[in-house]
Protein backbone atom coordinates (compact mmCIF):
# COMPACT_ATOMS: atom_id res chain seq x y z
CA UNK A 1 0.00 0.00 0.00
CA UNK A 2 1.15 3.32 -1.00
CA UNK A 3 1.61 6.50 1.37
CA UNK A 4 -1.22 7.78 -0.35
CA UNK A 5 -3.05 4.86 0.14
CA UNK A 6 -2.61 4.93 3.31
CA UNK A 7 -3.71 8.09 3.79
CA UNK A 8 -6.83 7.94 2.18
CA UNK A 9 -8.02 5.10 4.32
CA UNK A 10 -6.98 6.80 7.19
CA UNK A 11 -8.42 10.17 6.24
CA UNK A 12 -11.89 8.17 5.37
CA UNK A 13 -11.95 6.53 8.78
CA UNK A 14 -12.02 9.39 10.26
CA UNK A 15 -14.68 11.23 8.59
CA UNK A 16 -16.74 8.40 9.62
CA UNK A 17 -15.80 8.54 12.82
CA UNK A 18 -15.65 12.52 13.12
CA UNK A 19 -18.33 13.69 10.87
CA UNK A 20 -21.85 14.37 12.51
CA UNK A 21 -24.75 13.19 10.28
CA UNK A 22 -26.29 16.29 10.30
CA UNK A 23 -23.38 17.68 8.24
CA UNK A 24 -23.72 15.48 5.31
CA UNK A 25 -27.29 17.10 4.62
CA UNK A 26 -27.88 20.04 1.84
CA UNK A 27 -27.26 23.02 3.79
CA UNK A 28 -30.00 25.96 4.26
CA UNK A 29 -28.45 29.48 4.37
CA UNK A 30 -29.34 30.15 7.55
CA UNK A 31 -26.45 27.43 8.77
CA UNK A 32 -23.66 28.69 6.46
CA UNK A 33 -20.57 28.50 9.01
CA UNK A 34 -19.29 31.92 8.98
CA UNK A 35 -17.58 31.31 12.00
CA UNK A 36 -16.52 34.94 14.06
CA UNK A 37 -16.50 36.19 17.59
CA UNK A 38 -20.23 36.83 17.08
CA UNK A 39 -21.40 33.71 15.52
CA UNK A 40 -24.47 32.02 16.58
CA UNK A 41 -24.68 28.16 15.14
CA UNK A 42 -28.50 27.13 14.97
CA UNK A 43 -27.39 23.95 14.45
CA UNK A 44 -24.61 22.66 17.13
CA UNK A 45 -23.07 20.51 14.68
CA UNK A 46 -21.97 23.22 12.52
CA UNK A 47 -19.75 24.45 14.97
CA UNK A 48 -18.39 20.69 16.37
CA UNK A 49 -17.65 19.91 12.80
CA UNK A 50 -15.61 23.00 12.21
CA UNK A 51 -13.88 22.83 15.19
CA UNK A 52 -12.73 19.51 14.48
CA UNK A 53 -11.88 20.08 10.91
CA UNK A 54 -9.79 22.85 12.42
CA UNK A 55 -8.23 21.34 14.99
CA UNK A 56 -6.52 18.95 12.06
CA UNK A 57 -5.69 22.07 9.94
CA UNK A 58 -8.24 20.79 7.27
CA UNK A 59 -10.19 24.09 6.86
CA UNK A 60 -7.46 25.01 5.41
CA UNK A 61 -5.82 21.64 3.92
CA UNK A 62 -2.90 23.08 2.23
CA UNK A 63 -1.97 25.88 4.38
CA UNK A 64 1.57 25.66 6.25
CA UNK A 65 0.92 23.33 9.36
CA UNK A 66 3.19 26.11 11.27
CA UNK A 67 0.20 28.57 10.87
CA UNK A 68 -1.99 25.73 11.77
CA UNK A 69 -3.00 24.76 8.32
CA UNK A 70 -3.04 21.27 7.18
CA UNK A 71 0.19 21.15 5.39
CA UNK A 72 -1.59 18.46 2.93
CA UNK A 73 0.39 17.76 -0.51
CA UNK A 74 -2.10 18.63 -3.68
CA UNK A 75 -2.37 15.16 -3.97
CA UNK A 76 -3.38 14.52 -0.44
CA UNK A 77 -5.93 17.37 -0.69
CA UNK A 78 -7.35 15.99 -3.74
CA UNK A 79 -8.23 13.13 -1.86
CA UNK A 80 -9.61 14.70 1.21
CA UNK A 81 -11.62 16.51 -1.31
CA UNK A 82 -12.77 13.01 -2.91
CA UNK A 83 -13.66 11.67 0.82
CA UNK A 84 -15.85 14.41 1.91
CA UNK A 85 -17.67 14.50 -1.48
CA UNK A 86 -18.10 10.70 -1.16
CA UNK A 87 -20.19 11.58 2.35
CA UNK A 88 -21.84 14.66 0.86
CA UNK A 89 -20.34 16.35 4.02
CA UNK A 90 -20.94 20.25 3.90
CA UNK A 91 -18.01 22.71 3.68
CA UNK A 92 -16.88 22.89 7.81
CA UNK A 93 -15.93 27.13 7.67
CA UNK A 94 -16.96 29.13 4.80
CA UNK A 95 -14.77 32.45 5.31
CA UNK A 96 -13.56 35.22 3.10
CA UNK A 97 -10.47 34.97 4.95
CA UNK A 98 -9.96 31.38 3.73
CA UNK A 99 -10.72 32.25 0.22
CA UNK A 100 -9.40 35.53 -0.29
CA UNK A 101 -7.22 37.01 2.36
CA UNK A 102 -5.35 34.28 4.00
CA UNK A 103 -3.43 33.42 0.46
CA UNK A 104 -2.61 37.21 -0.16
CA UNK A 105 -1.31 37.30 3.65
CA UNK A 106 0.78 33.80 3.00
CA UNK A 107 2.26 35.90 -0.34
CA UNK A 108 2.72 39.48 1.08
CA UNK A 109 2.34 39.67 5.65
CA UNK A 110 5.03 39.85 7.70
CA UNK A 111 5.55 36.84 9.74
CA UNK A 112 4.44 38.49 12.83
CA UNK A 113 1.22 39.36 10.87
CA UNK A 114 0.87 35.80 9.36
CA UNK A 115 1.17 34.14 13.21
CA UNK A 116 -1.59 36.01 14.61
CA UNK A 117 -4.14 36.05 11.68
CA UNK A 118 -4.00 32.70 9.79
CA UNK A 119 -4.90 30.73 12.65
CA UNK A 120 -7.60 32.61 13.65
CA UNK A 121 -8.76 32.69 10.18
CA UNK A 122 -8.42 28.93 10.03
CA UNK A 123 -10.37 27.78 13.44
CA UNK A 124 -13.10 30.32 12.39
CA UNK A 125 -12.26 32.87 15.03
CA UNK A 126 -12.61 36.18 12.94
CA UNK A 127 -14.79 36.98 10.38
CA UNK A 128 -13.30 39.23 7.54
CA UNK A 129 -15.26 41.51 4.99
CA UNK A 130 -13.57 43.44 2.31
CA UNK A 131 -13.32 47.20 1.18
CA UNK A 132 -12.47 47.59 -1.94
CA UNK A 133 -15.06 49.43 -4.04
CA UNK A 134 -16.07 53.18 -2.88
CA UNK A 135 -19.09 55.44 -4.37
CA UNK A 136 -16.86 57.25 -7.15
CA UNK A 137 -14.98 54.16 -7.26
CA UNK A 138 -16.17 50.84 -8.67
CA UNK A 139 -14.76 49.45 -12.22
CA UNK A 140 -12.34 52.21 -11.62
CA UNK A 141 -10.91 50.64 -8.45
CA UNK A 142 -7.81 52.69 -8.24
CA UNK A 143 -9.34 55.78 -8.17
CA UNK A 144 -10.53 55.29 -4.79
CA UNK A 145 -10.13 58.13 -2.13
CA UNK A 146 -10.93 56.15 1.24
CA UNK A 147 -7.51 58.39 2.92
CA UNK A 148 -5.26 56.83 5.61
CA UNK A 149 -3.06 59.53 7.26
CA UNK A 150 0.24 58.90 8.80
CA UNK A 151 0.15 60.15 12.41
CA UNK A 152 3.22 58.70 13.49
CA UNK A 153 2.07 55.68 15.80
CA UNK A 154 -1.17 55.21 14.00
CA UNK A 155 -3.17 55.97 10.51
CA UNK A 156 -6.05 57.68 10.67
CA UNK A 157 -8.87 56.67 8.09
CA UNK A 158 -11.40 58.45 6.93
CA UNK A 159 -13.79 57.65 3.97
CA UNK A 160 -16.49 55.13 2.43
CA UNK A 161 -16.68 51.83 1.14
CA UNK A 162 -20.08 50.00 -0.48
CA UNK A 163 -20.97 46.84 -1.40
CA UNK A 164 -19.20 45.61 1.50
CA UNK A 165 -20.71 41.68 1.82
CA UNK A 166 -21.51 40.92 4.81
CA UNK A 167 -19.87 44.55 6.84
CA UNK A 168 -22.71 44.13 9.44
CA UNK A 169 -21.65 40.84 10.85
CA UNK A 170 -17.76 40.60 10.59
CA UNK A 171 -14.98 41.56 12.84
CA UNK A 172 -12.48 42.72 10.91
CA UNK A 173 -12.37 44.68 7.26
CA UNK A 174 -9.16 44.26 4.95
CA UNK A 175 -9.17 47.55 3.08
CA UNK A 176 -8.00 49.56 0.53
CA UNK A 177 -6.80 53.09 1.31
CA UNK A 178 -4.67 56.05 -0.07
CA UNK A 179 -1.65 56.74 1.48
CA UNK A 180 -0.36 59.07 -1.29
CA UNK A 181 -2.70 61.59 -3.48
CA UNK A 182 -0.35 62.57 -5.93
CA UNK A 183 -0.24 59.27 -7.44
CA UNK A 184 -2.60 56.75 -8.47
CA UNK A 185 -2.01 52.84 -8.48
CA UNK A 186 1.41 53.94 -6.82
CA UNK A 187 -0.47 55.80 -3.82
CA UNK A 188 -2.76 52.50 -2.46
CA UNK A 189 -2.30 50.39 0.68
CA UNK A 190 -3.23 47.85 2.23
CA UNK A 191 -4.57 48.13 5.82
CA UNK A 192 -6.41 45.61 8.36
CA UNK A 193 -9.11 47.28 10.52
CA UNK A 194 -10.85 46.03 13.35
CA UNK A 195 -14.32 46.43 12.94
CA UNK A 196 -15.19 47.37 16.56
CA UNK A 197 -12.84 50.17 16.59
CA UNK A 198 -14.58 54.27 17.26
CA UNK A 199 -15.92 55.76 13.89
CA UNK A 200 -16.33 52.67 11.96
CA UNK A 201 -20.14 51.97 10.86
CA UNK A 202 -21.50 49.17 8.99
CA UNK A 203 -25.09 49.93 6.90
CA UNK A 204 -27.07 46.89 5.46
CA UNK A 205 -28.08 47.36 1.50
CA UNK A 206 -31.83 45.94 1.13
CA UNK A 207 -31.75 43.96 -2.61
CA UNK A 208 -34.14 42.95 -5.07
CA UNK A 209 -34.23 39.13 -3.45
CA UNK A 210 -34.82 40.83 -0.11
CA UNK A 211 -31.79 39.92 1.61
CA UNK A 212 -29.24 42.55 2.83
CA UNK A 213 -25.54 40.69 2.02
CA UNK A 214 -23.97 43.92 0.77
CA UNK A 215 -23.63 47.26 3.00
CA UNK A 216 -22.01 50.35 3.18
CA UNK A 217 -18.99 50.96 5.04
CA UNK A 218 -18.12 54.48 7.22
CA UNK A 219 -15.01 55.07 7.97
CA UNK A 220 -14.62 58.20 10.32
CA UNK A 221 -11.46 59.44 12.33
CA UNK A 222 -10.97 55.48 12.29
CA UNK A 223 -7.41 55.04 14.59
CA UNK A 224 -5.46 52.13 12.47
CA UNK A 225 -2.32 50.73 14.24
CA UNK A 226 0.88 51.10 12.28
CA UNK A 227 1.78 47.28 12.46
CA UNK A 228 -2.12 46.96 10.68
CA UNK A 229 -0.35 47.63 7.27
CA UNK A 230 0.55 44.53 4.86
CA UNK A 231 2.90 44.64 3.07
CA UNK A 232 5.09 48.09 1.90
CA UNK A 233 3.54 51.75 1.86
CA UNK A 234 1.77 52.64 -1.28
CA UNK A 235 2.48 48.77 -2.94
CA UNK A 236 -1.01 47.95 -1.85
CA UNK A 237 -2.46 47.72 -5.59
CA UNK A 238 0.18 44.67 -5.97
CA UNK A 239 -2.12 42.66 -3.15
CA UNK A 240 -4.96 43.83 -4.19
CA UNK A 241 -4.64 42.79 -8.14
CA UNK A 242 -3.92 39.43 -6.29
CA UNK A 243 -6.47 39.43 -4.10
CA UNK A 244 -9.15 40.04 -6.67
CA UNK A 245 -7.54 36.64 -8.37
CA UNK A 246 -8.72 34.60 -5.65
CA UNK A 247 -11.88 36.03 -5.52
CA UNK A 248 -12.57 35.98 -9.00
CA UNK A 249 -11.76 31.99 -8.66
CA UNK A 250 -14.14 32.01 -5.65
CA UNK A 251 -16.77 34.05 -7.78
CA UNK A 252 -16.35 31.41 -10.75
CA UNK A 253 -17.36 28.38 -8.32
CA UNK A 254 -20.66 29.55 -8.25
CA UNK A 255 -20.86 27.58 -11.79
CA UNK A 256 -20.53 24.77 -10.55
CA UNK A 257 -23.88 24.57 -8.50
CA UNK A 258 -22.22 24.96 -4.75
CA UNK A 259 -24.40 25.57 -1.57
CA UNK A 260 -28.31 25.17 -0.48
CA UNK A 261 -29.31 26.70 -4.13
CA UNK A 262 -28.74 23.22 -5.31
CA UNK A 263 -31.35 22.08 -3.99
CA UNK A 264 -29.99 18.43 -3.87
CA UNK A 265 -30.24 18.29 -7.62
CA UNK A 266 -32.08 20.21 -10.19
CA UNK A 267 -33.04 16.18 -11.72
CA UNK A 268 -34.66 15.49 -8.26
CA UNK A 269 -36.73 19.04 -9.10
CA UNK A 270 -37.36 18.19 -12.52
CA UNK A 271 -38.83 14.68 -11.37
CA UNK A 272 -41.30 16.08 -8.80
CA UNK A 273 -42.45 18.70 -11.12
CA UNK A 274 -43.09 16.57 -14.31
CA UNK A 275 -42.64 12.67 -13.47
CA UNK A 276 -41.49 10.21 -14.60
CA UNK A 277 -40.73 7.89 -17.53
CA UNK A 278 -39.19 5.26 -15.71
CA UNK A 279 -35.59 6.58 -14.16
CA UNK A 280 -35.65 9.05 -16.75
CA UNK A 281 -37.70 12.80 -16.17
CA UNK A 282 -40.48 12.68 -18.17
CA UNK A 283 -40.22 15.72 -20.28
CA UNK A 284 -37.60 15.19 -22.96
CA UNK A 285 -36.76 19.46 -23.32
CA UNK A 286 -36.49 19.24 -19.60
CA UNK A 287 -34.34 16.38 -19.38
CA UNK A 288 -32.42 17.98 -22.68
CA UNK A 289 -31.51 21.13 -21.27
CA UNK A 290 -30.68 19.67 -17.88
CA UNK A 291 -28.18 16.93 -19.85
CA UNK A 292 -26.60 20.05 -21.64
CA UNK A 293 -26.21 22.47 -18.50
CA UNK A 294 -24.46 19.36 -16.89
CA UNK A 295 -22.33 19.08 -19.23
CA UNK A 296 -21.49 22.52 -19.19
CA UNK A 297 -20.88 22.77 -15.72
CA UNK A 298 -18.49 19.25 -15.97
CA UNK A 299 -16.74 21.00 -18.12
CA UNK A 300 -15.75 23.77 -16.75
CA UNK A 301 -15.57 21.98 -13.38
CA UNK A 302 -12.30 20.08 -15.18
CA UNK A 303 -11.31 23.28 -16.42
CA UNK A 304 -11.43 24.81 -13.17
CA UNK A 305 -9.45 21.78 -11.80
CA UNK A 306 -6.65 22.15 -14.49
CA UNK A 307 -6.25 25.20 -13.51
CA UNK A 308 -5.75 24.83 -10.08
CA UNK A 309 -3.03 22.55 -11.08
CA UNK A 310 -1.26 25.22 -12.82
CA UNK A 311 -1.64 27.67 -10.34
CA UNK A 312 -0.02 25.08 -8.18
CA UNK A 313 2.65 24.63 -10.07
CA UNK A 314 4.06 28.06 -9.73
CA UNK A 315 1.81 29.34 -12.80
CA UNK A 316 -1.18 31.56 -11.17
CA UNK A 317 -4.10 32.46 -11.99
CA UNK A 318 -3.61 35.62 -13.41
CA UNK A 319 -5.79 36.71 -16.47
CA UNK A 320 -7.36 33.36 -16.20
CA UNK A 321 -9.20 34.35 -12.96
CA UNK A 322 -11.29 36.55 -15.27
CA UNK A 323 -12.09 33.93 -17.69
CA UNK A 324 -13.46 31.88 -14.73
CA UNK A 325 -15.55 34.77 -12.84
CA UNK A 326 -16.59 35.08 -16.34
CA UNK A 327 -18.03 32.07 -17.11
CA UNK A 328 -18.89 30.88 -14.12
CA UNK A 329 -21.33 33.96 -13.02
CA UNK A 330 -22.68 33.27 -16.33
CA UNK A 331 -23.48 29.40 -15.59
CA UNK A 332 -24.72 29.97 -12.14
CA UNK A 333 -27.69 32.63 -13.35
CA UNK A 334 -28.51 30.21 -16.28
CA UNK A 335 -28.70 27.26 -13.57
CA UNK A 336 -31.64 30.01 -11.38
CA UNK A 337 -33.02 29.89 -15.21
CA UNK A 338 -33.52 26.69 -15.61
CA UNK A 339 -34.71 25.92 -12.20
CA UNK A 340 -37.26 28.29 -12.71
CA UNK A 341 -38.21 26.95 -15.79
CA UNK A 342 -38.25 23.39 -14.09
CA UNK A 343 -40.61 25.01 -10.97
CA UNK A 344 -43.15 26.73 -13.59
CA UNK A 345 -45.66 28.51 -11.06
CA UNK A 346 -44.00 26.79 -8.61
CA UNK A 347 -41.33 29.10 -8.32
CA UNK A 348 -43.55 32.12 -7.95
CA UNK A 349 -43.45 32.51 -3.95
CA UNK A 350 -42.32 34.94 -2.05
CA UNK A 351 -43.58 35.25 1.50
CA UNK A 352 -43.19 32.47 4.50
CA UNK A 353 -41.77 31.84 7.50
CA UNK A 354 -39.14 29.87 5.83
CA UNK A 355 -38.25 32.49 3.31
CA UNK A 356 -34.73 30.85 3.10
CA UNK A 357 -35.26 28.03 3.45
CA UNK A 358 -38.33 26.64 1.80
CA UNK A 359 -37.42 25.55 -1.89
CA UNK A 360 -40.01 27.43 -3.58
CA UNK A 361 -38.95 30.42 -1.70
CA UNK A 362 -35.62 29.89 -2.09
CA UNK A 363 -35.37 29.22 -5.58
CA UNK A 364 -37.19 32.47 -6.39
CA UNK A 365 -34.60 34.98 -3.81
CA UNK A 366 -31.72 33.28 -5.17
CA UNK A 367 -32.44 33.70 -8.78
CA UNK A 368 -32.88 36.99 -7.98
CA UNK A 369 -29.27 37.07 -6.18
CA UNK A 370 -28.18 35.83 -9.00
CA UNK A 371 -28.50 38.94 -11.12
CA UNK A 372 -25.51 40.47 -8.75
CA UNK A 373 -23.18 37.53 -9.92
CA UNK A 374 -22.00 39.41 -12.70
CA UNK A 375 -21.22 42.48 -11.14
CA UNK A 376 -19.84 41.87 -7.90
CA UNK A 377 -15.85 40.74 -7.43
CA UNK A 378 -15.50 43.15 -11.23
CA UNK A 379 -18.42 43.63 -13.52
CA UNK A 380 -18.62 41.30 -16.63
CA UNK A 381 -17.22 44.14 -18.52
CA UNK A 382 -14.19 44.75 -16.74
CA UNK A 383 -13.56 41.20 -16.87
CA UNK A 384 -14.09 41.20 -21.01
CA UNK A 385 -11.70 43.92 -20.81
CA UNK A 386 -9.10 42.60 -19.13
CA UNK A 387 -9.37 38.93 -21.03
CA UNK A 388 -9.00 41.17 -24.26
CA UNK A 389 -6.25 42.80 -23.18
CA UNK A 390 -4.05 40.44 -21.20
CA UNK A 391 -5.51 36.96 -22.53
CA UNK A 392 -6.02 37.96 -26.33
CA UNK A 393 -3.76 40.87 -26.60
CA UNK A 394 -6.09 42.94 -28.83
CA UNK A 395 -5.21 46.65 -29.05
CA UNK A 396 -6.90 49.28 -26.98
CA UNK A 397 -10.04 50.27 -29.19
Amino acid sequence: MTSLDTFRSETRAWLEENCPESMRTPMPEREMPWGGRNASYPNPDTKVWMDRMAARGWTAPEWPAEYGGGGLSKEENKILQQELAAIKARPALTSFGLWMLGPALLEFASEEQKKKYLGEIIRGEIRWCQGYSEPGAGSDLAGLQTKAEDMGDHYLVNGQKVWTSYADNCDWIFCLVRTDTTVKHDGISFLLIDMDTDGVEARPIKLISGASPFCETFLTDVKVPKENLVGELNKGWTIAKRLLEHERSMISGMGMGAGAASMGGMEVVAKESFGTDGEKIAEPSIRNAIADHKMDQQAFGLTLKRASEEAKAGQGLGATASMFKLYGTELNKRRFELLLDVMGTQALGWEGDEAFDKRELAVTRSWLRSKGNSIEGGTSEVQLNVIAKRVLGLPDA
